[in-house]
């Protein structure tokens, strides 16, 4: 069984309820009928009810059994206005403007989450990431001692020998472009739980990525790697971290074995923690095109609860695979 087609069994093992909040899209309602087909999960449609059973007759499919809300005419809607007013009496929130918000299902999907009404939610298809994030940091904000949000890939190559079995976590690709060393021991951090609770890496052992190993070159961009996997070490001592590391010292034994002898992680790598997002986003898809290995995500880690970004150019299936994998991060 591959990656994905496990990630979707155990899915269907606990089911969630993800809330999509681009329910007058083609793509999302067609994705809609294979998930609750599949029994993946249970899903909450957003939008005009009238606009999405028009979909659903003129493509034949069976959403009758997601549950389909319009933020507009919601009995719950009063209740969510209060409660968002709340959320942003520091900014002077006034009813009329939580209205306004809330008239965006953008924002009732998160809004959803943290009232206790769905566990997840997968957006991106119809909006930028921007528009995915800014409402999640504002209503479900990050997790407790976490500052920073970043996007893991899981990473599956034909090179078994390496990883876990071939598989990987590379981060940050899509998030933050110039993290500071103490934002890089988060993103290591969270990483490590992506490892594990998506891409069912047991022990996860991260490799903090620079071009030099265990002080071969002096730079203080070297420098930020080290003082990031000292603070992660701190952190989490549960956890296997270390760096800097180059990438051959992070993924070939024999390398990492040379380089830093005694390292729990050099030559063994399963998660790659990239400098910067210049790096991370580079690397990954270069990683996928002349390795051709197979990227799953963009995976958000950081926030609050499990709320993942498309790209607008996504397919059907992406949708499908996200908001399976955004299951497997309820915990």
């Amino acid at each position: 069984m591959d990656l994905m087609q496990n990630i979707k069994e155990n899915a269907k093992k606990r089911i969630k309820r993800i809330v999509l909040p681009e329910g007058t899209s083609e793509r999302t309602v067609k994705a809609a009928d294979i998930i609750l087909k599949e029994k993946i999960a249970d899903l909450i449609l957003l939008g005009n009810i009238e606009e999405i059973a028009a979909l659903e007759k003129q493509f034949g499919l069976d959403l009758s059994k997601a549950e389909i809300i319009d933020p507009k005419t919601s009995p719950k809607r009063e209740l969510y206005i209060e409660k968002l007013m709340e959320l942003r009496k520091s900014k002077g929130l006034t009813k009329v403007e939580a209205g306004k918000l809330l008239d965006q299902e953008i924002y009732w999907g998160p809004m959803m989450i943290f009232m206790g009404d769905a566990d997840g939610e997968v957006s991106g298809a119809e909006h930028t990431t921007a528009d995915t994030v800014r409402p999640a940091l504002q209503i479900v904000k990050t997790t407790p001692g976490i500052s920073v949000v970043s996007g893991a890939m899981v990473m599956v190559s034909k090179k078994k020998e390496l990883g876990q079995d071939g598989v990987f976590i590379f981060a940050d690709v899509a998030i933050t472009p110039n993290p500071t060393a103490e934002q890089l021991a988060e993103i290591a951090i969270c990483s490590a739980e992506t490892a594990k609770m998506v891409a069912g890496i047991e022990m996860p052992r991260v490799a903090l990525l620079s071009f030099s190993t265990k002080g071969s070159a002096e730079h203080e961009l070297a420098d930020k790697v080290i003082k990031a996997t000292a603070l992660a070490k701190e952190r989490r001592p549960d956890l296997h971290f270390d760096g800097e590391l180059q990438a051959d010292a992070a993924l070939i034994e024999k390398v990492g074995q040379k380089k830093a002898p005694g390292s729990p992680v050099a030559g063994l790598a399963n998660v790659l923690v990239f400098p910067d997002l210049q790096a991370g986003n580079i690397g990954y898809k270069l990683v996928e095109r002349l390795g051709d290995a197979e990227a799953v995500g963009p995976v958000l880690q950081g926030l609050g609860a499990p709320i993942n970004d498309l790209s607008r150019g996504c397919s059907v299936s992406d949708i499908v695979n996200l908001v399976a994998i955004t299951s497997s991060q309820v915990k």
